[in-house]
Protein backbone atom coordinates (compact mmCIF):
# COMPACT_ATOMS: atom_id res chain seq x y z
CA UNK A 1 0.00 0.00 0.00
CA UNK A 2 1.07 3.64 -0.77
CA UNK A 3 -0.33 6.58 1.31
CA UNK A 4 -0.33 9.80 -1.16
CA UNK A 5 -1.71 13.17 -1.22
CA UNK A 6 -2.89 15.72 -3.69
CA UNK A 7 -2.80 19.66 -2.93
CA UNK A 8 -5.19 22.17 -4.22
CA UNK A 9 -3.81 25.62 -4.55
CA UNK A 10 -6.78 27.72 -5.56
CA UNK A 11 -7.78 31.44 -5.39
CA UNK A 12 -10.67 31.51 -2.82
CA UNK A 13 -8.77 28.26 -0.70
CA UNK A 14 -6.63 25.26 -0.07
CA UNK A 15 -7.42 21.78 0.02
CA UNK A 16 -5.68 18.82 0.72
CA UNK A 17 -6.46 15.47 0.54
CA UNK A 18 -4.73 12.21 1.83
CA UNK A 19 -5.22 9.05 0.42
CA UNK A 20 -4.12 5.23 0.45
CA UNK A 21 -4.06 2.99 -2.81
CA UNK A 22 -4.40 -0.44 -1.60
CA UNK A 23 -3.24 -3.27 -2.91
CA UNK A 24 -6.33 -4.30 -5.14
CA UNK A 25 -5.43 -1.04 -6.98
CA UNK A 26 -8.91 0.96 -5.00
CA UNK A 27 -8.05 4.12 -3.65
CA UNK A 28 -9.05 5.13 -0.19
CA UNK A 29 -9.84 8.65 1.11
CA UNK A 30 -8.21 9.47 4.58
CA UNK A 31 -8.08 12.93 5.39
CA UNK A 32 -9.84 16.00 3.95
CA UNK A 33 -8.05 19.89 4.98
CA UNK A 34 -9.80 22.92 3.86
CA UNK A 35 -7.90 26.27 4.68
CA UNK A 36 -9.30 29.39 3.60
CA UNK A 37 -6.13 30.83 2.23
CA UNK A 38 -7.56 33.81 -0.77
CA UNK A 39 -4.87 34.40 -2.59
CA UNK A 40 -7.07 35.52 -5.52
CA UNK A 41 -8.35 38.77 -3.83
CA UNK A 42 -4.64 40.12 -3.76
CA UNK A 43 -4.03 38.77 -7.26
CA UNK A 44 -6.72 39.51 -9.16
CA UNK A 45 -7.04 43.31 -7.58
CA UNK A 46 -3.16 44.11 -7.11
CA UNK A 47 -1.54 41.63 -9.47
CA UNK A 48 0.44 40.48 -7.32
CA UNK A 49 0.33 37.94 -3.77
CA UNK A 50 0.65 40.58 -0.92
CA UNK A 51 3.21 39.54 2.29
CA UNK A 52 0.09 39.02 4.91
CA UNK A 53 -1.32 36.41 2.67
CA UNK A 54 2.48 34.72 1.02
CA UNK A 55 2.82 34.32 4.84
CA UNK A 56 -0.43 32.45 5.47
CA UNK A 57 -0.19 30.71 2.56
CA UNK A 58 2.86 29.36 3.71
CA UNK A 59 1.56 28.70 7.22
CA UNK A 60 -0.89 26.40 5.16
CA UNK A 61 1.51 24.10 3.62
CA UNK A 62 3.57 23.84 6.66
CA UNK A 63 0.68 23.02 8.37
CA UNK A 64 0.27 20.30 5.07
CA UNK A 65 3.27 19.06 5.37
CA UNK A 66 2.62 18.23 8.97
CA UNK A 67 -0.83 16.12 8.07
CA UNK A 68 1.40 14.58 5.82
CA UNK A 69 4.12 13.54 7.36
CA UNK A 70 1.52 12.30 10.35
CA UNK A 71 0.09 9.84 7.63
CA UNK A 72 3.31 8.62 6.18
CA UNK A 73 2.46 10.37 2.79
CA UNK A 74 5.69 8.56 0.70
CA UNK A 75 4.43 11.23 -2.63
CA UNK A 76 2.72 14.68 -2.78
CA UNK A 77 1.30 16.76 -5.92
CA UNK A 78 0.21 20.44 -5.15
CA UNK A 79 -1.46 22.56 -8.21
CA UNK A 80 -1.56 25.82 -8.49
CA UNK A 81 -4.90 27.56 -11.03
CA UNK A 82 -5.42 31.29 -11.69
CA UNK A 83 -4.62 33.57 -9.03
CA UNK A 84 -1.34 32.03 -9.28
CA UNK A 85 -1.05 31.63 -12.93
CA UNK A 86 -1.75 35.68 -12.64
CA UNK A 87 0.39 36.71 -9.86
CA UNK A 88 3.72 38.36 -10.94
CA UNK A 89 5.32 36.62 -8.14
CA UNK A 90 3.63 33.27 -8.25
CA UNK A 91 7.20 32.00 -9.03
CA UNK A 92 8.78 33.66 -5.83
CA UNK A 93 5.85 32.88 -3.41
CA UNK A 94 6.23 28.55 -4.99
CA UNK A 95 9.84 28.94 -4.34
CA UNK A 96 9.30 30.12 -0.45
CA UNK A 97 6.63 27.41 -0.08
CA UNK A 98 9.25 25.04 -1.34
CA UNK A 99 12.59 26.07 0.80
CA UNK A 100 9.81 25.86 4.24
CA UNK A 101 8.22 22.79 3.14
CA UNK A 102 9.60 20.66 0.53
CA UNK A 103 6.59 20.67 -1.98
CA UNK A 104 7.09 21.89 -5.28
CA UNK A 105 3.94 23.66 -6.22
CA UNK A 106 2.79 22.90 -10.16
CA UNK A 107 0.94 25.80 -11.87
CA UNK A 108 -1.39 24.15 -14.28
CA UNK A 109 -3.13 25.53 -17.43
CA UNK A 110 -7.33 25.61 -17.50
CA UNK A 111 -7.45 22.78 -20.23
CA UNK A 112 -5.06 20.45 -17.41
CA UNK A 113 -7.40 21.53 -14.48
CA UNK A 114 -10.82 20.36 -16.46
CA UNK A 115 -8.83 17.23 -17.26
CA UNK A 116 -8.37 16.71 -13.73
CA UNK A 117 -11.75 17.53 -12.33
CA UNK A 118 -13.17 15.52 -15.60
CA UNK A 119 -11.19 12.36 -14.07
CA UNK A 120 -12.65 13.01 -10.52
CA UNK A 121 -16.04 12.94 -12.08
CA UNK A 122 -15.98 10.34 -14.15
CA UNK A 123 -15.14 8.35 -11.31
CA UNK A 124 -17.96 9.69 -9.09
CA UNK A 125 -20.93 9.54 -11.69
CA UNK A 126 -22.00 7.05 -14.83
CA UNK A 127 -21.07 9.22 -17.36
CA UNK A 128 -20.81 6.09 -19.84
CA UNK A 129 -22.80 7.13 -23.42
CA UNK A 130 -23.55 10.20 -22.00
CA UNK A 131 -23.13 13.72 -23.35
CA UNK A 132 -22.20 15.87 -20.32
CA UNK A 133 -21.36 19.50 -19.30
CA UNK A 134 -19.16 19.94 -16.54
CA UNK A 135 -19.25 23.13 -14.56
CA UNK A 136 -16.50 24.05 -12.12
CA UNK A 137 -17.01 27.14 -10.49
CA UNK A 138 -13.45 28.28 -8.93
CA UNK A 139 -12.07 31.54 -7.33
CA UNK A 140 -10.65 33.02 -10.54
CA UNK A 141 -12.23 30.89 -13.25
CA UNK A 142 -14.93 28.90 -14.46
CA UNK A 143 -14.17 25.72 -16.32
CA UNK A 144 -16.71 24.64 -18.74
CA UNK A 145 -16.13 21.03 -19.82
CA UNK A 146 -18.16 19.34 -22.67
CA UNK A 147 -17.83 15.50 -22.58
CA UNK A 148 -18.96 12.09 -24.71
CA UNK A 149 -18.22 9.42 -21.83
CA UNK A 150 -14.55 9.12 -20.55
CA UNK A 151 -13.30 11.47 -23.34
CA UNK A 152 -13.24 15.35 -23.51
CA UNK A 153 -14.69 16.96 -26.12
CA UNK A 154 -13.84 20.63 -25.46
CA UNK A 155 -13.09 22.67 -22.58
CA UNK A 156 -12.97 26.64 -22.19
CA UNK A 157 -11.87 28.50 -19.30
CA UNK A 158 -13.82 32.04 -18.53
CA UNK A 159 -12.71 34.56 -16.17
CA UNK A 160 -15.96 34.83 -13.86
CA UNK A 161 -14.73 32.70 -10.75
CA UNK A 162 -16.43 33.99 -7.40
CA UNK A 163 -13.50 35.78 -6.13
CA UNK A 164 -12.41 37.84 -9.07
CA UNK A 165 -16.26 38.82 -9.92
CA UNK A 166 -16.25 40.12 -5.81
CA UNK A 167 -12.72 42.31 -6.75
CA UNK A 168 -13.96 43.28 -10.12
CA UNK A 169 -17.90 44.24 -8.72
CA UNK A 170 -17.80 45.13 -5.82
CA UNK A 171 -17.78 49.00 -4.46
CA UNK A 172 -18.10 50.11 -8.14
CA UNK A 173 -19.83 53.11 -8.39
CA UNK A 174 -22.88 52.13 -10.26
CA UNK A 175 -26.30 52.54 -9.36
CA UNK A 176 -27.23 48.79 -10.20
CA UNK A 177 -27.02 46.61 -7.14
CA UNK A 178 -24.70 43.86 -7.20
CA UNK A 179 -26.83 40.96 -7.82
CA UNK A 180 -27.52 43.07 -11.56
CA UNK A 181 -23.88 43.74 -11.90
CA UNK A 182 -22.61 40.13 -11.39
CA UNK A 183 -25.78 38.57 -14.11
CA UNK A 184 -24.46 41.47 -16.47
CA UNK A 185 -21.26 40.72 -16.62
CA UNK A 186 -22.03 36.56 -16.61
CA UNK A 187 -24.42 37.65 -19.53
CA UNK A 188 -21.82 38.88 -21.39
CA UNK A 189 -20.21 35.79 -21.73
CA UNK A 190 -23.11 33.87 -23.09
CA UNK A 191 -22.48 33.95 -27.07
CA UNK A 192 -19.67 31.99 -26.25
CA UNK A 193 -20.78 29.40 -23.94
CA UNK A 194 -23.55 28.97 -26.89
CA UNK A 195 -21.33 28.80 -29.58
CA UNK A 196 -19.44 26.23 -27.80
CA UNK A 197 -22.21 23.99 -26.76
CA UNK A 198 -24.10 24.41 -30.67
CA UNK A 199 -27.14 22.11 -31.01
CA UNK A 200 -25.91 19.56 -28.97
CA UNK A 201 -27.92 17.72 -26.47
CA UNK A 202 -26.98 17.70 -23.19
CA UNK A 203 -28.05 14.56 -21.11
CA UNK A 204 -25.88 15.43 -17.93
CA UNK A 205 -24.75 18.46 -16.54
CA UNK A 206 -22.34 18.82 -13.45
CA UNK A 207 -21.29 21.12 -10.99
CA UNK A 208 -18.48 21.31 -8.93
CA UNK A 209 -16.32 23.65 -6.23
CA UNK A 210 -17.19 24.27 -3.28
CA UNK A 211 -19.53 26.66 -3.74
CA UNK A 212 -21.75 24.38 -5.87
CA UNK A 213 -21.56 22.07 -3.30
CA UNK A 214 -22.90 24.68 -0.63
CA UNK A 215 -26.01 25.30 -2.89
CA UNK A 216 -27.05 21.73 -2.32
CA UNK A 217 -26.22 21.44 0.85
CA UNK A 218 -28.52 24.74 1.05
CA UNK A 219 -31.19 23.29 -1.19
CA UNK A 220 -31.75 20.31 1.26
CA UNK A 221 -32.25 22.81 3.81
CA UNK A 222 -34.58 25.44 2.57
CA UNK A 223 -36.58 23.27 0.20
CA UNK A 224 -36.62 20.48 2.36
CA UNK A 225 -35.04 18.02 -0.16
CA UNK A 226 -33.78 14.38 0.66
CA UNK A 227 -30.61 15.30 -1.13
CA UNK A 228 -27.66 17.52 -1.78
CA UNK A 229 -26.99 15.63 -4.81
CA UNK A 230 -28.30 17.92 -6.85
CA UNK A 231 -30.37 21.21 -7.70
CA UNK A 232 -32.83 22.89 -9.79
CA UNK A 233 -32.89 25.61 -11.75
CA UNK A 234 -36.28 26.56 -10.20
CA UNK A 235 -34.31 26.02 -6.85
CA UNK A 236 -31.63 28.20 -8.01
CA UNK A 237 -33.39 31.27 -8.67
CA UNK A 238 -35.44 30.65 -5.58
CA UNK A 239 -32.07 30.34 -3.85
CA UNK A 240 -30.50 33.64 -5.55
CA UNK A 241 -33.98 35.31 -4.70
CA UNK A 242 -33.00 34.04 -0.95
CA UNK A 243 -29.32 35.10 -1.10
CA UNK A 244 -29.71 38.79 -2.87
CA UNK A 245 -32.11 39.53 -0.17
CA UNK A 246 -29.15 39.50 2.61
CA UNK A 247 -26.46 40.93 3.30
CA UNK A 248 -23.32 39.08 4.11
CA UNK A 249 -23.37 38.99 7.26
CA UNK A 250 -26.99 37.89 7.31
CA UNK A 251 -26.16 35.20 5.01
CA UNK A 252 -23.44 33.94 7.55
CA UNK A 253 -26.04 34.11 10.82
CA UNK A 254 -29.38 32.49 9.20
CA UNK A 255 -27.17 30.08 6.41
CA UNK A 256 -24.46 29.43 8.90
CA UNK A 257 -21.91 30.15 6.26
CA UNK A 258 -18.19 30.97 6.91
CA UNK A 259 -17.16 34.63 5.47
CA UNK A 260 -15.27 33.12 2.88
CA UNK A 261 -18.03 31.54 1.35
CA UNK A 262 -21.15 33.63 2.06
CA UNK A 263 -19.75 36.99 0.46
CA UNK A 264 -19.40 34.53 -3.08
CA UNK A 265 -21.64 32.18 -3.13
CA UNK A 266 -24.45 34.29 -4.61
CA UNK A 267 -22.34 35.14 -7.83
CA UNK A 268 -21.79 31.61 -7.98
CA UNK A 269 -25.16 30.84 -8.01
CA UNK A 270 -25.99 33.30 -10.25
CA UNK A 271 -22.94 32.18 -13.14
CA UNK A 272 -23.88 28.34 -12.04
CA UNK A 273 -27.39 29.25 -13.25
CA UNK A 274 -26.88 31.12 -16.22
CA UNK A 275 -24.63 28.55 -17.87
CA UNK A 276 -26.72 25.36 -17.18
CA UNK A 277 -29.57 27.23 -18.63
CA UNK A 278 -27.67 27.95 -21.71
CA UNK A 279 -27.39 23.87 -21.66
CA UNK A 280 -31.35 23.69 -21.05
CA UNK A 281 -30.82 21.13 -18.25
CA UNK A 282 -33.56 20.95 -16.07
CA UNK A 283 -30.98 20.50 -12.92
CA UNK A 284 -27.18 20.25 -12.02
CA UNK A 285 -25.81 16.76 -10.69
CA UNK A 286 -23.34 17.81 -7.64
CA UNK A 287 -20.88 14.94 -7.13
CA UNK A 288 -19.11 16.26 -4.18
CA UNK A 289 -16.03 16.02 -6.25
CA UNK A 290 -13.15 18.21 -7.50
CA UNK A 291 -9.98 19.17 -8.48
CA UNK A 292 -8.15 17.91 -5.43
CA UNK A 293 -9.85 14.54 -5.85
CA UNK A 294 -8.79 14.52 -9.83
CA UNK A 295 -5.24 15.30 -8.77
CA UNK A 296 -5.15 11.92 -6.47
CA UNK A 297 -6.33 10.13 -8.69
CA UNK A 298 -4.47 11.06 -11.49
CA UNK A 299 -1.13 10.74 -9.08
CA UNK A 300 -2.54 6.82 -8.13
CA UNK A 301 -3.07 6.12 -11.61
CA UNK A 302 0.97 7.29 -12.31
CA UNK A 303 2.05 5.20 -9.49
CA UNK A 304 0.88 2.38 -11.27
CA UNK A 305 -1.16 1.18 -8.61
CA UNK A 306 -4.56 1.56 -11.03
CA UNK A 307 -5.06 1.47 -14.71
CA UNK A 308 -4.12 4.60 -16.42
CA UNK A 309 -5.71 5.18 -19.51
CA UNK A 310 -4.47 5.73 -22.67
CA UNK A 311 -4.37 9.10 -23.78
CA UNK A 312 -4.82 8.01 -27.61
CA UNK A 313 -8.44 8.13 -27.22
CA UNK A 314 -8.55 11.01 -25.66
CA UNK A 315 -6.13 13.14 -27.74
CA UNK A 316 -8.17 11.94 -31.14
CA UNK A 317 -11.43 12.53 -29.45
CA UNK A 318 -9.68 16.25 -28.99
CA UNK A 319 -8.60 16.57 -32.32
CA UNK A 320 -11.89 15.86 -34.19
CA UNK A 321 -13.57 18.12 -32.14
CA UNK A 322 -11.17 20.52 -33.01
CA UNK A 323 -10.71 19.89 -36.71
CA UNK A 324 -14.72 19.97 -37.02
CA UNK A 325 -14.66 23.62 -34.90
CA UNK A 326 -12.24 25.09 -37.98
CA UNK A 327 -14.33 23.28 -40.91
CA UNK A 328 -11.65 21.37 -41.62
CA UNK A 329 -11.60 18.17 -45.16
CA UNK A 330 -11.60 15.16 -42.41
CA UNK A 331 -11.32 12.97 -45.02
CA UNK A 332 -7.75 14.54 -46.29
CA UNK A 333 -6.84 14.42 -42.72
CA UNK A 334 -7.53 10.98 -42.02
CA UNK A 335 -5.51 9.77 -45.75
CA UNK A 336 -2.73 12.11 -44.81
CA UNK A 337 -2.86 10.48 -40.96
CA UNK A 338 -2.80 7.07 -42.17
CA UNK A 339 -0.02 7.61 -44.64
CA UNK A 340 2.09 9.04 -42.21
CA UNK A 341 1.87 6.67 -40.06
CA UNK A 342 2.87 3.82 -42.86
CA UNK A 343 5.93 6.04 -43.38
CA UNK A 344 6.67 6.53 -39.71
CA UNK A 345 6.52 2.28 -39.14
CA UNK A 346 8.49 1.51 -42.59
CA UNK A 347 11.41 4.62 -42.00
CA UNK A 348 12.09 3.12 -38.00
CA UNK A 349 15.62 2.80 -38.99
CA UNK A 350 16.16 6.22 -40.34
CA UNK A 351 14.35 8.23 -37.45
CA UNK A 352 14.81 6.31 -34.40
CA UNK A 353 11.37 7.94 -32.29
CA UNK A 354 8.85 6.14 -30.47
CA UNK A 355 5.11 5.06 -30.28
CA UNK A 356 4.34 8.67 -29.11
CA UNK A 357 6.45 10.71 -31.45
CA UNK A 358 3.99 8.22 -33.84
CA UNK A 359 0.65 9.58 -31.78
CA UNK A 360 1.89 13.09 -32.39
CA UNK A 361 2.62 12.37 -36.73
CA UNK A 362 -0.46 11.29 -37.17
CA UNK A 363 -2.81 14.23 -35.28
CA UNK A 364 -0.06 16.58 -36.59
CA UNK A 365 -1.13 14.98 -40.45
CA UNK A 366 -5.19 15.13 -39.27
CA UNK A 367 -5.01 18.37 -38.50
CA UNK A 368 -2.16 19.72 -40.93
CA UNK A 369 -4.91 22.11 -43.06
CA UNK A 370 -7.25 23.48 -40.15
CA UNK A 371 -5.28 26.84 -40.69
CA UNK A 372 -7.56 27.53 -44.22
CA UNK A 373 -10.23 28.47 -42.05
CA UNK A 374 -8.57 31.63 -41.25
CA UNK A 375 -6.61 31.45 -44.85
CA UNK A 376 -5.52 29.79 -47.66
CA UNK A 377 -2.38 32.11 -47.83
CA UNK A 378 -0.04 31.29 -45.23
CA UNK A 379 -2.19 28.03 -43.79
CA UNK A 380 0.47 26.82 -42.16
CA UNK A 381 1.35 29.47 -40.44
CA UNK A 382 -2.22 30.07 -39.30
CA UNK A 383 -2.39 26.01 -38.30
CA UNK A 384 0.48 26.53 -35.62
CA UNK A 385 -1.22 29.78 -33.96
CA UNK A 386 -5.06 27.56 -33.85
CA UNK A 387 -3.16 24.83 -31.98
CA UNK A 388 -1.25 27.31 -29.71
CA UNK A 389 -5.07 28.55 -28.75
CA UNK A 390 -6.30 25.64 -28.96
CA UNK A 391 -3.73 23.09 -27.21
CA UNK A 392 -5.25 19.29 -27.33
CA UNK A 393 -6.93 17.46 -24.25
CA UNK A 394 -4.61 14.13 -23.37
CA UNK A 395 -1.40 15.91 -24.61
CA UNK A 396 1.41 17.36 -22.33
CA UNK A 397 2.42 21.12 -22.85
CA UNK A 398 5.77 19.90 -24.82
CA UNK A 399 3.87 17.77 -27.43
CA UNK A 400 1.40 20.04 -27.75
CA UNK A 401 4.02 22.56 -29.10
CA UNK A 402 5.39 19.49 -31.03
CA UNK A 403 2.26 19.22 -32.94
CA UNK A 404 2.20 22.76 -33.52
CA UNK A 405 5.58 23.05 -34.74
CA UNK A 406 5.21 20.12 -37.23
CA UNK A 407 1.80 21.34 -38.42
CA UNK A 408 3.63 24.70 -39.07
CA UNK A 409 6.46 23.43 -41.20
CA UNK A 410 4.29 20.57 -43.33
CA UNK A 411 4.90 22.64 -46.63
CA UNK A 412 7.12 25.26 -47.84
CA UNK A 413 9.24 26.77 -44.22
CA UNK A 414 11.90 24.69 -43.36
CA UNK A 415 12.20 24.74 -39.77
CA UNK A 416 15.13 26.39 -38.36
CA UNK A 417 16.07 28.43 -35.23
CA UNK A 418 15.07 32.16 -37.15
CA UNK A 419 11.56 31.01 -36.10
CA UNK A 420 10.85 32.10 -32.51
CA UNK A 421 7.92 28.81 -32.20
CA UNK A 422 11.30 26.28 -33.29
CA UNK A 423 13.74 28.44 -31.52
CA UNK A 424 11.64 27.65 -28.27
CA UNK A 425 11.39 24.18 -28.11
CA UNK A 426 14.58 21.55 -26.72
CA UNK A 427 17.07 20.58 -29.00
CA UNK A 428 15.52 17.29 -28.65
CA UNK A 429 12.33 18.30 -29.35
CA UNK A 430 13.28 20.45 -32.63
CA UNK A 431 14.81 17.47 -33.70
CA UNK A 432 11.44 15.46 -33.46
CA UNK A 433 10.01 18.17 -35.34
CA UNK A 434 12.30 18.47 -38.37
CA UNK A 435 11.64 14.55 -38.36
CA UNK A 436 8.39 14.26 -38.37
CA UNK A 437 7.91 17.21 -40.89
CA UNK A 438 10.10 15.61 -43.37
CA UNK A 439 7.51 12.59 -42.99
CA UNK A 440 4.47 14.68 -43.49
CA UNK A 441 5.39 16.72 -46.25
CA UNK A 442 5.60 13.19 -48.06
CA UNK A 443 1.88 12.04 -46.71
CA UNK A 444 0.54 15.06 -47.76
CA UNK A 445 2.05 15.55 -50.87
CA UNK A 446 0.39 11.84 -51.62
CA UNK A 447 -2.74 13.63 -51.49
CA UNK A 448 -2.14 17.22 -52.96
CA UNK A 449 -5.62 16.96 -55.36
CA UNK A 450 -7.57 15.73 -51.63
CA UNK A 451 -9.38 12.91 -54.47
CA UNK A 452 -7.71 10.25 -52.42
CA UNK A 453 -6.27 8.34 -55.53
CA UNK A 454 -3.26 6.78 -53.63
CA UNK A 455 -4.08 3.99 -52.11
CA UNK A 456 -1.29 2.83 -50.23
CA UNK A 457 2.30 3.64 -49.95
CA UNK A 458 5.38 1.13 -49.20
CA UNK A 459 8.65 2.49 -48.64
CA UNK A 460 12.03 1.12 -48.54
CA UNK A 461 15.76 0.95 -48.55
CA UNK A 462 17.58 -0.11 -51.71
CA UNK A 463 20.89 0.24 -51.17
CA UNK A 464 22.26 3.77 -50.55
CA UNK A 465 19.08 5.19 -51.55
CA UNK A 466 14.96 4.98 -50.45
CA UNK A 467 12.17 3.67 -52.86
CA UNK A 468 9.01 5.32 -52.13
CA UNK A 469 6.30 3.32 -54.00
CA UNK A 470 2.85 4.75 -54.64
CA UNK A 471 -0.08 2.49 -55.02
CA UNK A 472 -3.69 4.07 -56.65
CA UNK A 473 -5.67 4.68 -59.19
CA UNK A 474 -4.05 5.27 -63.08
CA UNK A 475 -2.09 8.26 -63.39
CA UNK A 476 -0.79 9.43 -60.26
CA UNK A 477 1.21 12.42 -62.18
CA UNK A 478 0.43 14.70 -60.25
CA UNK A 479 1.31 13.12 -56.99
CA UNK A 480 4.71 12.04 -58.07
CA UNK A 481 4.82 15.45 -59.00
CA UNK A 482 4.45 16.52 -55.65
CA UNK A 483 6.51 14.43 -53.96
CA UNK A 484 9.73 15.15 -55.89
CA UNK A 485 8.94 18.81 -54.59
CA UNK A 486 8.52 17.89 -51.41
CA UNK A 487 11.14 15.04 -50.73
CA UNK A 488 14.05 17.68 -50.30
CA UNK A 489 13.54 18.23 -46.58
CA UNK A 490 13.69 13.87 -46.22
CA UNK A 491 16.90 14.14 -47.99
CA UNK A 492 18.78 16.65 -46.11
CA UNK A 493 17.35 15.22 -42.46
CA UNK A 494 18.39 11.59 -43.15
CA UNK A 495 20.83 12.34 -45.59
CA UNK A 496 19.69 9.74 -48.12
CA UNK A 497 18.83 9.84 -52.26
CA UNK A 498 14.86 9.00 -52.37
CA UNK A 499 12.96 7.93 -55.58
CA UNK A 500 9.80 7.97 -56.14
CA UNK A 501 7.97 5.40 -58.04
CA UNK A 502 4.13 5.07 -59.29
CA UNK A 503 2.19 1.76 -59.90
CA UNK A 504 -1.44 0.40 -60.45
Amino acid sequence: MQTIAAIDVGSNAMRLVVGRVNYDGTLETLENLRLPVRLGQDAFSLGQIGEETAQLATDAFVRFRKVADDYGVGTIRAVATSAMREARNGDLLSDRIARATGIEIETISGDEEARLIHLAVSHAVHLKDKHAMLIDIGGGSVEVTLSRGNNILSTESYNMGTVRLLQKLSGKPTKLPFIELVREYAEATKRRIKREIGDSRIDLCVGTGGNIEEMGILRKKLFKRESDKAITLEELEKLISALGRLTVEERMRKFKLKPDRADVILPASIVLKMIAQEARAKEVRIPNVGLKDGILLDLAQSLGKASRPSPREQVWTSAMRLGEKYQFDSEHGNLVARLAGTLFDQTQSLHDLDHEDKMLLEVAAFLHDIGHFINTVDHDKHAWYIMQANPLIGLTKAQNEIVANVMRYHRKAMPGVQDENFRALSSKDRLVVIKLSALLRLADAMDVSHKRRVKDVSMKQVRNRWLLKLEGEEGLSLETWALEKRRSLFQDVFGMKLEIEAQR
